[in-house]
């Protein structure tokens, strides 16, 4: 088995949010691996109450030796959903239950979710991209709730993390937050963009697209898709870090790109590709979109016309992994774009001349060429 490439970590703020993600694959299993169901434990399904997903279901095992379940799921790459019990180090405790009745509440209710977050992630991946794990391999990490003490923060490391939150936050068992960190660790396995230039910003924006793009296939009543990052989690008395529409009603995200967007912090750089999905995807101008209104802008007040979501995540899908390197900027982010968009419905295309159209209105184009 080939080891990791060695880890390099970065940590961003985002308002009061900040974000830590491994930018390399990890070993499968995270801690404790192998030592969870035990031999011979068979895979079964459970309904789970989450935190923040309402009802849902589970893939689970059940150890013959001890007649208990556990949040082990073999159809998903051996994920495992371990308690870190507010400490910060230490492997955690596999999450355990007598009845496979996953709707106790308590401490429970997170390990549920995010266990069911890493099956969105799983699962969209697959059944969009036919891509089984982060690295393409087949092979899960592991997630861990309750990290530390009101710890504000959702990350992966080993494994994919949440902290508890501090009111009115609440958990960051969230499907945007944890597919948004764990497609870091495709785009590692892939384009590799550095943390480093505008590569930093593609690389933030890919995280948000995927997660919004994730978020929309699991059509969780609970928690229903939309062009909003962490629209759930309130901080400093915002309820919304990221908007793809208009990425600047942050306070702090570019909507359009200019020479020298490098320079200000990776995620706020990450603000016209954002932009450039949600209009590839929808268009511009006003519209509701599962019950959330939207006013998307252009730079040259020029319309432009979506091609659907489900054609703008295979473009950039298609781009990240077979075009996209570790610098890819953001006129590089176009070229391989078209170039997919070429690929994946011809030249002459309405998708390729919406893609040429979505990167013109958030002004990233060959110089002297208008649109």
């Amino acid at each position: 088995m080939a080891l990791p490439r060695p880890r390099r970590r970065r940590t961003v703020t985002a308002g009061a949010f900040a974000v830590v993600a491994a930018l390399a694959p990890v070993l499968p299993g995270g801690p404790a691996a192998g030592a969870a169901a035990g031999p011979g434990a068979t895979s079964v399904v459970a309904t789970g109450c989450g935190t923040t997903v309402g009802t849902v279901l589970l893939d689970t095992t059940r150890n013959p030796a001890t007649g208990r379940y556990a949040l082990d799921d073999p159809r998903r790459g051996g994920h495992r959903t371990y308690d870190m019990r507010q400490s910060t180090s230490g492997s955690g405790t596999l999450v355990t239950d007598d009845d496979n009745s996953w709707c106790d509440g308590g401490r429970q209710s997170d390990a549920v979710a995010a266990h069911y977050v890493h099956s969105v992630f799983w699962d969209y991946y697959r059944d969009v991209h036919g891509r089984t794990g982060a690295s393409g391999d087949g092979r899960a990490g592991c997630s861990r709730v309750h990290y530390g003490n009101r710890y504000l923060n959702a990350f992966y490391g080993d494994c994919m993390t949440y902290g508890d939150g501090t009111p009115p936050a609440g958990p960051l068992t969230r499907i945007d937050i944890g597919v948004h960190e764990m497609t870091h660790l495709v785009t590692a396995a892939t384009a590799n963009l550095a943390f480093s230039g505008e590569s930093a910003g593609l690389n933030e924006a890919t995280s948000d697209m995927f997660a919004a793009a994730a978020e929309f296939h699991a059509a969780n009543p609970a928690d229903p898709g939309d062009y909003l990052i962490a629209e759930d989690t309130v901080i400093n008395g915002s309820d919304v870090v990221r908007r793809m529409d208009r990425p600047s009603r942050d306070g702090h995200s570019k909507d359009y790109w200019y020479a020298g967007i490098s320079r200000i912090l990776p995620q706020y750089a990450a603000g016209p590709a954002n932009h450039f999905f949600y209009l590839l995807a929808e268009g511009s101008g006003a519209k509701v979109i599962n019950g959330v209104a939207y006013d998307s802008p252009t730079h040259d007040g020029r319309p432009v016309m979506g091609i659907g979501r489900a054609a703008a995540e295979k473009i950039w899908y298609k781009a990240l992994t077979q075009r996209m390197t570790s610098t890819t900027d953001y006129h590089g982010a176009r070229a391989a774009t078209l170039w997919a968009a070429a690929g994946l419905y011809g030249s002459d295309s309405p998708q390729y001349r919406a893609t040429d159209a979505a990167w013109a209105a958030v002004n990233v184009k060959v110089p002297g060429s208008g649109r």
